[in-house]
């Protein structure tokens, strides 16, 4: 879904910026909350995750593809705060380096794909967890659903900034119709991938899963006037150290996905390509800033063999994806530090 420049006119695409600037402003701050020594590095790898998944395009009708929008995921793996921040990570990295989104269109990306999907997946995500057992095949079933919905609702976002500032004349029911259409079926497989990622993460480290926090509460024994916290009898003891073979699992996976697997992803067009042909949305499409890149649609450039050159540039984007991820996240998780530092007053008192 990622919007090209020329489908949306300049006063509501700076709006748009202004909306994912503000959106991306908050989240730093509330990603010093989330993140930690072990959940920082995680957080970039979740970004090259999305960004090498979001590479394998699959058929959802005909002539149609889809692919992973990817923002329940990171919400329920790293939390709220940092799901946005990763998402736009993902989303920088593929308007500079491989022309892919535009850049006039960053912002309106970056609201409908990031802030729109994290927003309503982790809320029905939350809300699901509420209600349902509290156990992790709710939390696996509960992030089944939440990606589900979150696709749609960002293709009915889409299509109100359509609404306020679309460049062609086609009629806003048309739009919305063909764009929460093909979207619910996007829906699915986003969906599918979800809930599978997130059990396997469940299923190896539970403790490093945000949604997963809390899912039993701890028995209670009283130790020398106080009460702490105890595992249940015959429970086995949560995961403890670094998630050094989690990362390097994930690292690996990412890899395999984007330099190997994407090239037998579907050659169709995506939801929104499909729709802005077939409606005429796409008639005053402006050529990317960034198509003369030597990573542009994927490929690189001067390689002549189709496999090597979308395998390399697959490869090269994880690499950069997680190499800017982990340090953003890492500079937020050193700034949280410095702000918890006592103050020199403190103490002195």
């Amino acid at each position: 879904m990622h919007v090209p420049d020329g489908f949306i006119n300049a006063p509501v695409s700076v709006a748009a910026g202004v909306v994912a600037a503000g959106a991306v402003a908050v989240s730093l701050r509330g990603a010093r909350r989330e993140l930690d020594e072990r959940t920082a590095p995680l957080a970039g790898l979740v970004a090259a995750f999305v960004f090498a998944v979001q590479m394998l395009n699959f058929p959802v009708a005909a002539g149609t593809s889809g692919h992973l929008l990817g923002g329940a995921l990171a919400a329920i793996l790293v939390g709220p705060w940092t799901g946005v921040l990763c998402i736009a990570v993902v989303l920088l990295m593929q308007g500079i380096l491989f022309a892919d989104g535009g850049l006039t269109a960053l912002g309106v990306n970056i609201t409908v794909m990031g802030v729109v999907t994290v927003v309503v997946a982790y809320a029905l995500f939350r809300g699901l967890v509420l209600v349902l057992p509290r156990t992790r095949a709710s939390v696996t079933a509960a992030s089944f659903v939440a990606a589900l919905v979150s696709v749609p609702a960002a293709a009915a976002v889409f299509t109100a900034l359509y609404a306020l500032g679309g460049t062609t004349d086609v009629p806003v029911s048309k739009v919305l119709t063909a764009m929460v259409g093909v979207h619910v079926l996007i829906g699915v497989g986003e969906a599918v991938i979800t809930m599978l990622t997130v059990g396997a993460v469940i299923a190896v480290r539970p403790d490093l899963v945000h949604g997963a926090r809390g899912l039993t509460a701890p028995l209670k024994l009283r130790v020398g006037g106080e009460l702490v916290d105890a595992a249940p009898a015959g429970a086995p003891a949560a995961p403890a150290g670094s998630p050094k073979k989690l990362w390097i699992g994930g690292v690996v996976t990412a890899l395999v996905l984007a330099g190997f697997v994407s090239f037998y992803a579907s050659a169709s067009p995506d939801g929104l390509e499909k729709v802005a042909a077939d409606k005429g949305i796409d008639s005053k499409v402006e050529d990317h800033a960034a198509a003369d890149s030597p990573l542009a649609d994927y490929g690189v450039k001067g390689i002549e063999t189709a496999r090597l050159s979308g395998g390399l540039a697959g490869a090269i984007g994880v690499g950069a994806t997680l190499a800017v991820g982990t340090g953003a996240f890492w500079t937020v998780r050193r700034r949280r530090t410095r702000t918890d530092l006592p103050t020199h007053a403190e103490t002195a008192a």
